[in-house]
Formats: C-alpha cells, sequence, structure tokens
C-alpha cells in the first residue's frame, strides 16, 4: 500500500523544509506529511532562487528513502561475514558500549590516530554535515582528514588561486548577461536552476555556448555546442587567451586596475595557437573562430565553469584558465559579468566556532581521503588505521579504486561503526550500525555552495524507529567517552547559533537559529548590494587583485600557471562518469529505478567496430576490475568516450562492480591532489 493511500486528506499537513543534498542549488521544500510519514515532497517559493522548482529524484523518491525497506531503524550488531548484511538489533546503550570499546582497543594498543573518522558530504546542513562529530573527533585525537580531493577540492582552489576567499557571480545576475558561457557543467543534472536562468536570458535576446564532451540537454539550447576532448580545456582557454592579446581584445585597463600576474600569464598562454588547441582538443577550427566572434561582440559575459573539468589531471589548471578568460576581457565589475562560482563564501559562517579544530593535539596527521583505502590495507602505517567510523558518506560506490576500498574494510582487524540513513553498499561492512535520523526529522541550518541565501529547517515528522539525528549521536557518545565539557552538550539551536557570525550585518540581526522558516535570507554585499567582483565584493588575495599568476600554488604544487600536461592513454576508450538525473552522487542508488542495470553510452562507429547493439550488455574492464553496462548506442558523446553516470550500487551490474572499479586511485590532479575519475581507459566487448 503506497503511503498516499494511508491517510485521508484531513489528516495532511504541509510543512516548510529545505533539501539536504549535496547539490548546489540547495532548494526550499514543502513536505506533505500525515504527521508521520512523509507522503510528497515539492519545491516550494521560500528560496527565491530555487522558486519552486525540484529535480525528480527529490520529488519521487525521498518517501521510499525514508520511509522503504532499507530504512535503519534500530542499532545493529554484525553477526555474518563482512558485506552479508547479516545483523541482530541491540538497543542503544551496547550500541553505544560496542563503538566505545571497539575505539578504545585501537586507541589502548595503537593510540588516538588509529581512529578514522571516514565522512564527506551526504547530507549539507552544517549540523548533520559537521558539527558535534568533528567536536568528537577533535577531542578524541582521530586522525583528521582532507576529504575535498574526492571533489570539490580542485575547483575551489582553483578559484581561490585567483579572487581568494571572495564570493563570485551569483547565478542569478546571469539573466542580466547578453552571453553565457557554460563549461563541463551538465545544467540540468547538476546545476537545475541555472538552466531556468539560462532560458529567461535567451528569451532577452542572450546567446549560449556549451563546452562539454557529451552533448548533454543544455547544449541542445546552445548557439554554439563545443565537443571538447576530456581533459583538455585548458588548451582551448590558454589559446582563445593568446588570440584576444593578438587582436588587441584584452581590457587593458581593468587588467592594469585589477590584474596580478599578466605577462606571465600571457607568455604561457601564447605556447598555443588555434591550430594547436583545434588538433589537441579535437574540435574543428571554425567553432574556436566561430567561439571568438560571438565572446568578443558581447558586453556581458558570465561563465559557468563545474565540477566537470577538475576530475583530469590538468583540471585545476583547465578552471583556472577557464577564470582567466573573463578577467584579461574585463568581464567582471558589473552585474550579468563574472564568473558563477564559490556563493559560499558570501556566507558568514564561523566554522572554527561550529567545529572546534583548537581540540585537536598538536601534531596529529591528516590524510587524503583518496588514500583510504591504501592507509587501511597498509601494515606499515604508524600508527595503523585500526578503527574506523564512516557516516554521511557510502565510500565503497563513490570513491576511486572500489575493490580496493572493499578489500581494506573486509579486514577483520579493522573495527568498523556505520552511521547512516539507509542500509547501503558501505553499511554492509560494519560491525555495529547506528541508524540516523533523516533532515526530515531535526532542526538544522543550511548555507549553499551555488547561490547565497541562508536557510533553516525544522523537523517536519517525529524520528523514524529508533533513529536519532547525528547531532544527538555524537552527543552521546562524547558522554560515553567521559567528554564532559559544556560545548559536548550544546543542543542543535545553540550550534546553529555558533555556526554563523550573529554580529554579521548580513544575519539583519537575527540569530541563526531565528531565521524564519518560510522565506530564506540572502547573503548580500554591504549595504545590501548584489555580490559583484570588482566592485561591491573585492579579491581577498595577498596582492589585492586577481592573481592570475599564483605564488601560493607555486609554492604548494608547482603549479603558478596553469599548464596542460597529457595523460597516457593505455586502452582504447576513455569513460567518463558524470552525475546521474538518477542520484545525487550515491543518494537514492538503492531505489528501484537506479537499481537496474546503468547505461553506457557509446558512440555509433565504436559500437560498430566492437560488434556492439543498441540496447545489449556490455562488459567493460581493465586491469582494477569489470563492469556490466547496458549500451546505448548515441552520437550525443565523441568517438573514443564512454559516458555512464557515477553513483550506481553493487546490485547494478551482474559483475557486482561499479564503474568507480575501473578508476585508478593512483592517478591525481594537478593541484590538490584530488581524484581523476575521468582519466580513466578501458576495453569494451559484448557481455
Amino acid at each position: 500500500m503506497s503511503l498516499e493511500t494511508t491517510s485521508t486528506a484531513t489528516d495532511l499537513q504541509t510543512k516548510p523544509s529545505v533539501c539536504p543534498l549535496d547539490c548546489p542549488d540547495t532548494c526550499s521544500l514543502s513536505v506533505v506529511t500525515d504527521g508521520k510519514h512523509i507522503i510528497q515532497v515539492r519545491g516550494s517559493n521560500a528560496n527565491p532562487y530555487t522558486a519552486g522548482a525540484i529535480c525528480k529524484k527529490v520529488s519521487d523518491y525521498y518517501p521510499d528513502f525514508i520511509h522503504g525497506e532499507r530504512r535503519l531503524t534500530q542499532p545493529l550488531l554484525r553477526t555474518g561475514p563482512r558485506g552479508s548484511l547479516e545483523y541482530k538489533t541491540i538497543n542503544w546503550e551496547e550500541a553505544f558500549d560496542r563503538v566505545y570499546d571497539g575505539l578504545t582497543s585501537a586507541i589502548q594498543k595503537h593510540g588516538p590516530q588509529s581512529v578514522l573518522p571516514l565522512n564527506y558530504a551526504g547530507p549539507h546542513g552544517q549540523l548533520a554535515g559537521g558539527s558535534m562529530d568533528f567536536r568528537f573527533f577533535h577531542k578524541l585525537g582521530a586522525t583528521q582528514l582532507d576529504r575535498g580531493p574526492l571533489c570539490g577540492a580542485v575547483r575551489g582552489t582553483a578559484y581561490t588561486s585567483l579572487f581568494g576567499n571572495a564570493p563570485g557571480m551569483e547565478p542569478e545576475q546571469a539573466a542580466k548577461s547578453d552571453l553565457i558561457v557554460v563549461a563541463s557543467n551538465n545544467v540540468t543534472v547538476s546545476n537545475l536552476h541555472l538552466a531556468r536562468i539560462i532560458k529567461a536570458a535567451k528569451k532577452n535576446g542572450a546567446k549560449l555556448i556549451v563546452i562539454d564532451p557529451k552533448k548533454v540537454k543544455i547544449a541542445e539550447q546552445a548557439d554554439l555546442y563545443i565537443q571538447i576532448k576530456p581533459g583538455t580545456d585548458i588548451v582551448l582557454f590558454l589559446a582563445l587567451a593568446a588570440e584576444l592579446e593578438k587582436r588587441s581584445a584584452l581590457d587593458t585597463e581593468f587588467i592594469e586596475r585589477w590584474v596580478h600576474g599578466i605577462e606571465e600569464y600571457l607568455t604561457a598562454a601564447k605556447k598555443y595557437s588555434l591550430e594547436d588547441a583545434a588538433k589537441i582538443c579535437e574540435i574543428p577550427l571554425e567553432q574556436i573562430q566561430e567561439f571568438l566572434s560571438i565572446y568578443t561582440e558581447a558586453k556581458n559575459v558570465s561563465m559557468s565553469v563545474g565540477n566537470g573539468a577538475e576530475r583530469g589531471h590538468s583540471g585545476g589548471s583547465s578552471i583556472r584558465a577557464a577564470m582567466a578568460l573573463q578577467v584579461i576581457t574585463g568581464n567582471m565589475g558589473r552585474a550579468g559579468a563574472g564568473v558563477i562560482a564559490k556563493q559560499g563564501l558570501a556566507f558568514p559562517a564561523t566554522t572554527g566556532k561550529l567545529r572546534r579544530p583548537d581540540l585537536i593535539p598538536e601534531g596529529t596527521r591528516m590524510l587524503n581521503i583518496v588514500d583510504v583505502a591504501k592507509h587501511i590495507l597498509d601494515d606499515s602505517l604508524a600508527p595503523p588505521i585500526k578503527a574506523v567510523f564512516i557516516y554521511n558518506h557510502n565510500p565503497v560506490c563513490t570513491h576511486p579504486d572500489q575493490n580496493r576500498m572493499r578489500r581494506a574494510l573486509s579486514r577483520e582487524d579493522v573495527f568498523i561503526v556505520g552511521c547512516d540513513v539507509e542500509m547501503n553498499d558501505s553499511m554492509a561492512y560494519a560491525d555495529v550500525i547506528l541508524p540516523a535520523s533523516s533532515h526530515f526529522e531535526f532542526p538544522d541550518i543550511y548555507a549553499a555552495y551555488g547561490q547565497a541565501h541562508l536557510q533553516r529547517s525544522e523537523p517536519v515528522i517525529p524520528t523514524v524507529g529508533n533513529s536519532l539525528p547525528n547531532t544527538e549521536i555524537f552527543r552521546r557518545l562524547a558522554a560515553r567517552f567521559g567528554f564532559n565539557d559544556d560545548l559536548f552538550k550544546a543542543d542543535d539551536y545553540q550550534l546553529m547559533d555558533e555556526a554563523y557570525d550573529l554580529k554579521s550585518p548580513q544575519m539583519k540581526g537575527l540569530r541563526p537559529s531565528e531565521v524564519p522558516l518560510d522565506r530564506s535570507l540572502p547573503m548580500l554585499a554591504e549595504n545590501d548590494q548584489e555580490l559583484i567582483m570588482c566592485a561591491t565584493v573585492f579579491p581577498a588575495t595577498k596582492s589585492g587583485k586577481i592573481e592570475l599568476y599564483s605564488e601560493d600554488m607555486e609554492q604548494q604544487f608547482g603549479y603558478g600557471l596553469p599548464r596542460y600536461e597529457e595523460v597516457t592513454q593505455d586502452l582504447p576508450f576513455a569513460l567518463i562518469s558524470p552525475s546521474s538525473s538518477k542520484r545525487t552522487n550515491a543518494t537514492f542508488g538503492g531505489h528501484a529505478e537506479s537499481i537496474a542495470i546503468e547505461q553506457l553510452e557509446i558512440h555509433p562507429q565504436d559500437a560498430q567496430a566492437k560488434g556492439i547493439t543498441d540496447n545489449s550488455k556490455v562488459k567493460i574492464w581493465n586491469a582494477l576490475g569489470e563492469v556490466i553496462l547496458l549500451a546505448k548506442v548515441s552520437d550525443k558523446v565523441k568517438p573514443g568516450v564512454f559516458y555512464s553516470p557515477k553513483g550506481t550500487w553493487l546490485k547494478s551490474s551482474d559483475s557486482n562492480q561499479t564503474v568507480n572499479a575501473l578508476i585508478n586511485s593512483e592517478t591525481r590532479t594537478d593541484i590538490m591532489s584530488g581524484a581523476c575519475y575521468n582519466d580513466t581507459f578501458v576495453d569494451i566487448a559484448p557481455a
């Protein structure tokens, strides 16, 4: 029986909420409930940017996520082999005792750094995503985890290398552009509300250029679509910069006032001609010329550079070079001209007050999240990792080299705690599972990384079963470990008030815990002005200018300037694994619409050469693994390039592996040592 049939219309209430998923848009929601169940999830107008529109997965899949058969409602203790899903129910007291015994056993034998919290970005609420949990692990003295390299740090650092910690252009301003450039951003899947802004701008006469290895849906609206070879974006943008200088099309006045490192940057750019770019990027020279024509005729250009480019070795350089094109042409300093990125920097966050890094013992090590499996398997690591606490994360389905992660989590001498809303492929390896409440069941406050509106939510239903919010789980764990300081007793509303600067004019005199539920709070510049780089907000770099040459990037990574480095391809096909319209990363991966065999898009030329027909099973493989997928023959992908969405669960493939099994975790990005998901090479055959 569906939830819709269990309640009468008179029982139903509609309550405000916020979407917590790892997505730039952070939509306001309107939730229909009977007081106990989530009946329906719709968009609301509380956030004027998201304005009532939400993605299909949130509207259709959340009731099953909250109330379906995979929902965790009781603490569980493993009784069978790891991965067997053999568990028995225990009470919370025993669960906390088991966690205490497992962690303290590792600490007594190897020290506190033998404990590793393995979390990423399940919920994006400030409380659930990183508050009491950070306090607990900091006080415990556990190993620190550098989480950004898994996703986001490359793009974020590329941006801040130019602009510092100053927010970029708000997406709403693109409505005032006469040209919008979208690079490596599958807008309709990963940035839904920008698509509406683009549509409005085009209605007003704006043009659209899309640069992407696949002809994604937004490209169908483009005035110019450039189907670039994966990983070569930097070459295109450097060649464009050099050509613009040759044509005297740079904004010399803006450069003089606002730009540092122009000479060094243009010297690097001149290494590539337009002909070089056409050859390396595998695009027609005529398209590059057309780009230049459209771009130089536009007066207000906005650019959205998505996370796609960061998933290759030259990702940091590609993003820096794309953004630099806006800088050298003076597409800054006015509404409708700029780089749509890092709006999260507009929020007056007091992260240190919320997470308390001052509790971290001096000398505590920091490990890259991409290396977690390698470190768990490394007996020579000093101290070794002997306890892992997985929460807000599904590493089996999201990390590179999936099979190595599974081997690591299969070690019987490593104590594993799992904490999640539903049973997933990673929870199946835990010794003890703690059932977490969903964001519909506790209060939280939400910033965003793709728009600048602060939002708050209250629970819309009671906690399901015996689940507990993350904050309460870690409060109780802190008490079990004897952490009696007041900071471990702070309630959720105190935590909210510690998340943001109460004195910031952006808060309009409101405490964070008082932000209204029926509207969002815009994070504006001084005197309530729009966020406009070099007009209302300013570069927060050491030089006070936009840094095309970065001394910090040179010292940290050896990339003071963007630089292209070709990746050696050892197998005939490149595999790209972008976001899915059915999942947000791996969230909803267990839903019926997502658990079936996933598609692999393949160009007709490659399909014919390999004897593959549309809608037939295929196997793709390399030295790391083998995955079974369903072929979709399509000319929307380039010859030699496969396209299969990320975030699938193990059941989706007959080989019990997903595309993450094929991704080499040792290949890294130029800056931030990030994961190179798109530098994956495979072969293919009919299954």
